[in-house]
Order: structure tokens, then sequence, then C-alpha cells
């Protein structure tokens, strides 16, 4: 997996940057489960005003979120199949992901675990979306938050950011 970390739409100073080894390792294990091990993710890690602004203008909704998605191919889970082999050196992109350390920060401490922890199923989700997952029905959501445990191996529950 190719993994391309953006600037955030804010300064954020590094210091204030998490670890991210388990959200890489999640999601690395999640693209290469669905056939995906070659595909390029962006990540912006931004703030709320930051993320605010790209839910206003991509979405429509005026409030801050904890992820956004966008992604590069019309995927759907149920006809899911992997990318044809790619050469050596290549990758495809498979879209970009907006996580906001703000409200992961929230979340991870509502949860009592990890901000390193939150922004993994963050990360995860918003891949999930990428590979065609939907959360807007209760079954959609809850095949996502199956996944979402599995690959985190954490008891997850919705929490709002």
């Amino acid at each position: 997996m190719d993994w391309t970390l953006a600037a955030p739409l804010r300064s954020i100073p590094a210091t204030a940057l998490p670890d991210l080894t388990q959200a890489e390792a999640a999601a690395e294990t999640l693209l290469a489960e669905t056939g995906y091990a070659n595909a390029e993710v962006s990540l912006l890690l931004t703030d709320d005003p930051g993320i605010h602004a790209l839910n206003k203008q991509w979405r429509g909704f005026d409030k801050p979120t904890d992820v956004l998605s966008w992604p590069q191919m019309d995927l759907a889970p149920q006809n899911l199949t992997p990318p044809p082999p790619l050469r050596a050196g290549e990758s495809e992109v498979l879209g970009d992901v907006a996580v906001s350390l703000d409200t992961a920060r929230r979340q991870a401490l509502a949860r009592g675990w990890a901000v390193e922890e939150e922004i993994a199923l963050l990360v995860v989700h918003g891949i999930l979306h990428l590979l065609g997952h939907e959360d807007e029905t209760e079954a959609g959501a809850e095949s996502m938050r199956a996944i979402e445990r599995r690959l985190l191996g954490k008891p997850l529950e919705k929490v709002n950011g």
C-alpha cells in the first residue's frame, strides 16, 4: 500500500501528530484482504474547522465530522473483485480519506482508548467507504462495524463526535 500523508488544511504542529503505525497496519491488512494491497490511499489529518469546511463543501453538512472519504473508483462490496495485476512498482489510486484529529481525540476519550486506536478505526472506516461500503442503513453500518471490530480487535459502539 502506498500511504500519502497530505498536509493539513491548518497548521498542526509536528509534535501534535499521533503515531500512525496502527492505522497503517490496519489499512494494509484490509487492503490486502480485498485484493488492493498495491492501492494508494491519501490521508489528510486536519482539525474540526478543516473537516467542517470539507463536510460543508462536499456533503452539504454544516458541521464537523470525524472522517470523510472520496473514492476514485466506483466499487461495491457485493461485486468487489480484485484489480488486475499491476506491474512492479505500480499502484492504483483508491481514493482520499480525511480525519479530524480534534474529533478523534474526543471520541478516543469517550471510548477509553488511545487516540492512535481511534485514528486506526477512522482510517479503516474511510477505506471501507472507498471500497464501496455504506453506513446509511443499519445493515450496512453493522457490516462495516463487524469488519472494523475484526481488524482492530475492539468492541465498537457508535460514538457521536
